[in-house]
């Protein structure tokens, strides 16, 4: 979007009163004449108008000019489904998401902002809308994969991104290098040939589909997931110290005596929080120390800018896009082992059994003394393995505290009502030939919990520290599930074998029993992912309200400045609660505007990591299509059921349309699939053996089919 000057502002302002005020359309003339802008300056005018339009908030009418809002129009950025069809979620949030068919496009694309007119019918409870006009294409090169040759100097092509529904004609220009049938490039496109077909012209040659690497930069692409940081947030990076000046210590508590250790995975390279524990008779005190990003990113300077623009770091399995460059993320504000660094901590009491007693906050200077891996914590530990207990003999009184406290801290959180979801992330292993090796659970043991436990203690002490002083951070809220949908997980849960162990509670508790069910059994992953999806999702807002899963009445984030915009608010907001900087802030408008920023990129991060793992994972089975693997049925659908299969951490459908014995028939209150002449059943929770048919990146898309029945089947029989 063309960038408006501070001269023509004002006149933008006077222009979108005329409208407000005027009971009709306006015209060129009619908005000339009252601004008095003489002839001579035509073109000024149109350009102002050209900008009003391309905001979404002045529409052309015949030769006129009409306000949007007045009319039956609102702007809303477009997601299209898998279908095709799409949803337009409106920018004024008192409005319903708009529903738009296939027919009613307008040429827009997934992710674009557009301009809708509602129609007189309704889909369900949606309106439904037809797109008018493109007020602002999401990403002007996208990803698409190279299908055939057209002729000596066009190329075929479709993108990667299935949401996209449409064909690119490709032609490289001459001296530029032609890609090949199946290699993945960036295209820009350029005008739309025929309903469906773009034409395009070459931007960059990515490589070959089935790299891993490939893979991860069209994920990017597809997600807009930025890659490059500006000259100015580079410059501005550059322009800081190596390291901390003696200066910056002045008003600062100095705590480099004191033993803090950062805790972290083995190739982590940036180190934000560091901890130390001890013990005080009968009570524990907890320092952990957060990274002082904010002393280093002045607010509306270039990176803060960029920071809030990215809204978060983006991980994927070969690669990080981090929110700051690296003379931040992983030089001063990197707590490494043996360095002065600038911290914000939070120093708090706590009873033998968790409860907060005391909390304090202040800016300080700290020294990391040892940087530490989780397995390392593990082995001396939970693993009391001597030669790793006598490497790090200087830390192991300080772990073991670590660890008693941890546990209480945990327990107490439980005791509340506090949900742990036990679902492991994938581990992506890539060998030489930049080709997945193999997917399997990321560890995770009382390593990780010991840091996790201590990160929500704080982020709970700094959100309620800040609340009771009128303080201005982003809480991170997580609203209570909705009755029905949880009626409707237990409901499903009595047709699985965890069945007549249902508890009678339909609240946080009841969950908690749920999951101490299904601990150790085949179906406790299963169990874990159908609770989380009848979740809210939880969210950033100016306003308080609570974190249901974590069973808590205030929290916030504090503890990762360096990769989330909202922890960075926060430490502003602290600092302004200290005297220590001027607002105390940033206000109740700007927090809103802060608000919908992050909550959209943290959208966009899940999603760009959530498609990068199943991409892999195609490419992993690509080779073992034909195999048979176990399973169990995850999701139903009057199409088909999912199998979430045993041996490899990877989700594929089964289609009724590959099911030859028998006419299935989808029972949606009983959840099930029943033959109608066999009386076999489907149910989730079940036992299945699955053959490999086909995998498609194209369409992201695992395809199974049930592998002969034995008369040990696991589908059960109708009695």
């Amino acid at each position: 979007m063309k960038k408006r000057s501070k001269r023509t502002a004002p006149h933008e302002r006077r222009i979108l009163q005329m409208f407000e005020q005027a009971s009709r359309p306006l015209t060129r003339k009619d908005i000339g004449v009252e601004l008095d802008i003489p002839k001579a300056r035509k073109e000024e005018l149109e350009d102002i108008l050209d900008d009003l339009i391309a905001q979404g908030k002045l529409i052309r009418i015949g030769r006129g000019y009409g306000l949007v809002k007045k009319m039956p129009m609102t702007t809303g950025t477009l997601e299209v489904q898998r279908s095709g069809v799409g949803f337009v979620l409106p920018e004024d949030k008192r409005l319903k998401d708009i529903f738009i068919s296939r027919s009613q496009m307008g040429g827009a694309w997934h992710g674009d902002r557009v301009l809708v007119s509602i129609l007189p019918r309704r889909r369900g409870k949606n309106p439904e809308g037809r797109i008018v006009r493109v007020v602002e294409r999401a990403r002007p090169v996208i990803a698409v994969r190279v299908v055939r040759r057209v002729g000596q100097d066009t190329l075929f092509c479709q993108p990667t991104d299935p949401r996209l529904h449409f064909n690119v004609l490709l032609t490289p220009g001459s001296g530029e290098k032609v890609p090949r049938v199946d290699d993945i490039v960036l295209a820009q496109p350029e005008e739309e040939l025929e309903s469906g077909t773009w034409a395009a012209r070459l931007d960059r040659i990515l490589g070959r589909e089935e790299d891993a690497s490939v893979q991860e930069a069209l994920v990017k692409v597809n997600w807009s997931v930025p890659t490059a940081f500006p000259e100015g947030v580079l410059a501005q990076a550059a322009a800081l110290p190596d390291a901390p000046r003696a200066e910056d210590f002045g008003d600062r508590k100095d705590l480099r005596e004191l033993p803090f250790v950062t805790i972290d995975g083995a190739s982590a390279r940036d180190f934000d929080d560091a901890v130390l524990v001890r013990p005080e008779g009968k009570t524990w005190r907890l320092w952990v120390a957060i990274a002082d990003v904010s002393h280093y990113v002045p607010r509306r300077s270039a990176l803060d800018d960029e920071a809030l623009e990215r809204g978060n770091s983006y991980y994927f399995p070969q690669s990080v896009e981090p929110m700051f460059p690296e003379k931040l993320s992983n030089g001063l504000c990197s707590l490494v082992p043996g360095e002065p660094r600038l911290a914000m901590v939070a120093e708090m009491v706590f009873s033998a059994a968790g409860d907060p007693q005391e909390e304090r906050f202040y800016p300080a200077v700290i020294r990391s003394h040892g940087r530490l891996t989780y397995e390392q914590v593990k082995r001396v530990l939970l693993d009391n393995e001597a030669e790793e207990q006598e490497r790090l003999r200087e830390h192991l009184a300080m772990l073991r505290d670590a660890e008693k406290l941890a546990r209480a801290l945990l327990a107490r959180r439980v005791k509340r009502g506090a949900l742990d979801f036990d679902l492991p992330e994938p581990e992506i292993l890539i060998d030489i030939c930049d080709h997945p090796e193999d997917i399997r659970p990321r560890a995770r043991h009382f390593g990780h919990q010991i840091i996790e436990e201590f990160m929500l203690a704080a982020n709970e002490a700094v959100a309620r520290y800040l609340e009771s002083r009128q303080g201005r951070p982003l809480y991170r809220n997580h609203a209570e599930p909705d009755p029905d949908k949880l009626d409707a997980l237990f409901d499903l849960l009595r047709n699985t074998p965890l069945g007549g162990f249902l508890p009678q509670q339909r609240d946080a508790k009841g969950i908690q029993k749920l999951f101490a069910g299904a601990q150790g059994t085949e179906i406790d992953f299963l169990v874990n992912r159908l609770a989380l999806r009848t979740m809210m999702q939880a969210e950033y807002a100016p306003e308080n309200k609570g974190h249901f899963g974590l069973a808590s009445d205030c929290y916030c984030h504090f503890t990762s400045p360096i990769r989330r915009y909202a922890d960075l608010v926060t430490h502003r907001a602290l600092k302004g609660v200290l005297g220590l900087e001027a607002g105390g802030g940033a206000g109740p408008r700007k927090l809103k505007e802060v608000a919908v920023q992050v909550n959209g990129m943290e959208r966009r991060a899940v999603g760009a990591e959530r498609e990068i793992v199943k991409r892999l994972t195609i490419l992993f089975l690509k080779d073992k299509v034909g195999q048979t693997f176990s399973g169990i049925v995850s999701s139903l659908a009057d199409f088909g059921f999912w199998v979430e299969l045993k041996e490899v951490m990877a989700e594929g459908m089964v289609r009724l349309s590959s099911l030859g014995d028998d006419y299935y028939h989808y029972r949606e209150k009983q959840q099930e699939l029943l033959g109608e002449r066999s009386g076999r059943r489907i149910r989730i929770g079940q036992e299945v053996t699955v053959r490999l048919e086909e995998v498609s990146l194209s369409r992201i898309e695992v395809n199974l089919a049930l592998a002969e029945q034995t008369p040990e089947s696991p589908l059960k029989r109708e009695r």
